[in-house]
């Protein structure tokens, strides 16, 4: 069993992944990593192909849903369908930090249509 203590650190909309999990660390299936969003960050809108699983680690992140807000606390489980339009911003005074889950192949498209294969994916 492979100890992933050194992710790999990428930067995108304002917020940091920290990706530990994906083909370049020995998964043929799954993807694991931290989003950590500053204080008082939106997110960006975007579109996923495959199904997300966010469990909230720190903070209180405001997380909209195919047009639906829900404000998640610590603990909380949000689970993100393949196809569905989610947006992930911090409006609190803390940084907020989310563990997502999906499979390996994940894309997004942004709300300007722009199709990216996140780098913390591969």
């Amino acid at each position: 069993m492979p100890l992933i203590d050194s992710p790999r650190h990428h930067d995108l909309h304002g917020a940091t992944f920290s990706s530990y999990v994906c083909p370049s660390t020995g998964s043929r299936e799954l993807c694991a990593w931290r989003t950590t969003l500053g204080p008082a960050q939106p997110g960006a809108d975007h579109r996923v192909d495959h199904e997300e699983v966010f469990l909230v680690l720190a903070g209180s992140p405001r997380i909209t849903l195919d047009g639906l807000v829900t404000h998640a606390h610590v603990g909380d489980v949000v689970f993100v369908p393949a196809g569905s339009s989610v947006r992930l911003d911090n409006p609190g005074a803390d940084e907020c930090q989310v563990w997502v889950s999906a499979p390996v192949g994940l894309t997004a498209t942004t709300a300007q249509g722009q199709r990216i294969t996140p780098p913390w994916t591969l």
